[in-house]
């Protein structure tokens, strides 16, 4: 018998000041990383899917982000110490 399945794991990449596109609100942003892997007998093999996410900590919306712009937002939040509102997606 084979045991085989998927399994999800989630990452949290930075915490972002945006302009939330629901809400309105400048808020911080989780940007988060939710990768599904293979896996055979209960170990991870290779990922299946990739997506990056944005989560709202005011209004608790998501939106989904290419990998271009997960990486243009992670160096944004490690070069600006200080942040200023930027709506998402721009």
């Amino acid at each position: 018998m084979i045991i085989f399945g998927t399994k999800g794991y989630l990452y949290q990449l930075a915490i972002i000041t945006l302009l939330c596109g629901n809400c309105g609100n400048p808020s911080a942003h989780a940007l988060r990383k939710r990768v599904v892997k293979f896996t055979l007998f209960f170990v991870p093999l290779f990922p299946v899917s990739v997506k990056y996410l944005t989560q709202c900590t005011f209004c608790g919306d998501q939106q989904r982000v290419t990998a271009e712009q997960s990486d243009h937002l992670q160096a944004q939040a490690a070069q600006d110490p200080n942040p200023q509102f930027t709506p998402l997606g721009q």
